[in-house]
């Protein structure tokens, strides 16, 4: 395994700053790509933002496979965009490498389309389902400043923070 990123925890501030888009694609988008991966699979996430790990900019990498019990399949998009979204809904349990250890119920489309250039710096475009949409909208969430505790209800929200405050207090006790 390569070297991989510290992952920013909440309340990090650059976790609610907006990314710039990726001007080109060249070497370093690359490297970070694999690096994001990496940090990815060994964080045991199924999606990664680049401000996640401290960069700003609009690259995030998803794979849902260890959930579904496939053969890895790591797509990196780099300045991703939602273009449609079902109006069907569906509540998905969603946690985040940035709080960890917290999962609460998110409500977002069941399918949405994402466009978006691959590291070959062709433009794609993806239809995804089910947790699979849940991973791209989240983490393009990411790109955009906004986390998942920010589709909750206040008191869903607050008592999730609680619960998070106190595990990061305790944990820092221990240190």
């Amino acid at each position: 395994m390569t070297d991989i990123y510290q992952i920013l925890v909440h309340p990090d501030p650059v976790l609610r700053e907006v990314a710039p888009q990726v001007d080109k694609i060249n070497e370093d988008i690359k490297a970070q790509a694999a690096k994001m991966i990496d940090t990815m699979y060994a964080a045991e996430g199924v999606g990664l933002a680049a401000p996640q790990v401290g960069i700003l900019n609009r690259l995030i990498v998803v794979d849902t496979s260890r959930r579904e019990k496939s053969a890895p399949n790591p797509i990196a998009m780099v300045n991703p965009e939602l273009i449609w979204k079902s109006e069907e809904l569906w509540t998905c349990m969603e946690g985040c490498l940035s709080i960890p250890l917290q999962y609460a119920d998110v409500e977002r489309p069941k399918h949405c389309r994402v466009k978006y250039w691959d590291l070959q710096g062709q433009e794609q475009e993806l239809e995804v389902r089910g947790l699979a949409s849940s991973c791209v909208q989240h983490e393009i969430d990411h790109l955009n400043g906004v986390l998942f505790i920010d589709h909750l209800s206040r008191l869903k929200r607050t008592n999730l923070m609680k619960k998070y405050e106190k595990q990061q207090k305790e944990k820092h006790n221990v240190l």
